[in-house]
């Protein structure tokens, strides 16, 4: 049998097996959805101490209506520590407010380079002096700007959330809930609240689409795939994995810290609500550098994320429209149109499950934001590719395989 011969029949096994495995990834993450969120949880019995650890630097339009978020949440026993790197960061203003403003609330603010009382000073407000904050332990500026209110956290349960969150009053009540007996860590499935503006319309289409396909599908079948936008953690089992600190020369944080967990035999669990994002400052470029971002991070920590383009909507089309053709005779192009269109009817059904309900945007705009999405995904993967370097933050990082990281530092 010719070369030629045998390498066509193995791209149209491979083709098949594709079709296979992405549909499996479809039909799963459809009906987790459907069975598992946005479902009424009973009150926690024993509510266990919580301490929320909140990363701040800057303020965009949404930050105020965030935060205050986490005020007003009903759990019974928890504290906000709000972690600011830079005394003069806008933000520290946010949280001075917010601390007058529910004094009955447990919270506390770090700010970095300021060894004085920082709230105290505001007539408003009669909170104890603020520690100090902003704690270089390594290249992440995450875990930098945490490690106080890490340090000073009072609770055997660590809530890290990011900024731009949204929480409900129950909110904290679900994660808690789900945080049984042997379980080290809850996390919550990233979604995007509802905004307005065609940025706003395809970040919410990715995160209840291609996002949440692979997230979900990756944990069903016992693979640990974590964000570490809003994540619920046993405090002594990271003290056992050397600590906030251990976790420092890493980018990806998140990966490595669920990692962790996971090595000392703790299992995961998904939250029933998702991790609602609802930043105010976002637009088509930020969100294509972020997820080429991503990109570079799954790039260097896994090896298998090469293949991660013919899991894509159109390239995978291809693939399987030319297996199809090569085994059953099939028209080629009727076959990828067809499949198309499955897979864009599979992921509006999706994104209504991962809503909660219809999306706030017609289905014209969801049919052109998919589009658009599907079609920057193999120049995302590329670009990703093409320039190892990470920009994050305030400052630049090169990574190295493994998934540690350095700091490129201007001359």
């Amino acid at each position: 049998m010719a070369l030629a011969e045998i390498a066509m029949q193995g791209l149209a096994v491979f083709g098949l097996l594709l079709f296979a495995v992405l549909w499996l990834m479809h039909f799963m993450s459809i009906i987790y959805v459907r069975l598992h969120l946005h479902k009424k949880r009973s009150e926690v019995k024993q509510p266990a101490g919580v301490s929320l650890l909140k990363p701040l630097k800057g303020v965009d339009p949404n930050l105020v209506s965030n935060l205050e978020t986490f005020f007003t949440m009903d759990y019974p026993k928890y504290e906000v520590l709000m972690c600011v790197q830079d005394a003069d960061d806008p933000a520290v203003d946010v949280c001075k407010k917010l601390l007058a403003k529910y004094p009955n609330v447990d919270a506390r603010l770090f700010v970095g380079k300021l060894s004085q009382t920082c709230v105290g000073s505001v007539a408003a407000c009669s909170r104890p002096p603020c520690p100090a904050g902003g704690k270089k332990v390594g290249i992440n500026p995450k875990i930098n700007n945490l490690m106080p209110g890490y340090e000073g956290a009072k609770y055997g349960l660590v809530w890290i959330c990011d900024s731009g969150i949204r929480v409900t009053a129950d909110t904290l009540t679900d994660m808690a809930g789900r945080m049984t007996e042997k379980v080290g860590l809850v996390h919550g499935l990233p979604y995007v609240a509802d905004r307005q503006g065609f940025a706003a319309t395809l970040e919410q289409v990715y995160f209840g689409t291609s996002h949440p396909r692979s997230y979900i599908s990756a944990n069903v079948m016992g693979i640990k795939c974590v964000t570490g936008m809003s994540c619920l953690m046993r405090k002594d089992v990271l003290d056992q994995a050397g600590g906030l600190v251990a976790f420092a020369q890493y980018i990806a944080e998140d990966y490595f810290m669920a990692k962790a967990i996971a090595d000392r035999g703790w299992k995961f669990s998904m939250a029933t609500q998702v991790a609602l994002q609802n930043s105010g400052s976002y637009s088509i470029g930020q969100f294509q550098s972020r997820l080429i971002r991503w990109t570079k991070l799954r790039i260097n920590m896994l090896p298998g994320t090469v293949l991660e383009p013919v899991s894509e909507c159109f390239l995978a089309s291809l693939i399987i429209g030319w297996a199809a053709h090569y085994v059953f005779r099939w028209d080629m192009m009727v076959f990828f149109m067809c499949h198309c269109l499955a897979w864009f009817i599979a992921d509006y059904i999706q994104l209504t499950g991962v809503q909660g309900g219809p999306p706030s945007f017609s289905k014209l705009d969801f049919a052109v934001a998919w589009f658009i999405r599907e079609s920057m995904a193999v120049q995302i993967f590329l670009s990703a590719l093409w320039d190892p370097t990470i920009s994050w933050r305030t400052g630049r990082y090169r990574l190295r395989c493994g998934g540690t990281a350095e700091e490129i530092l201007d001359v």
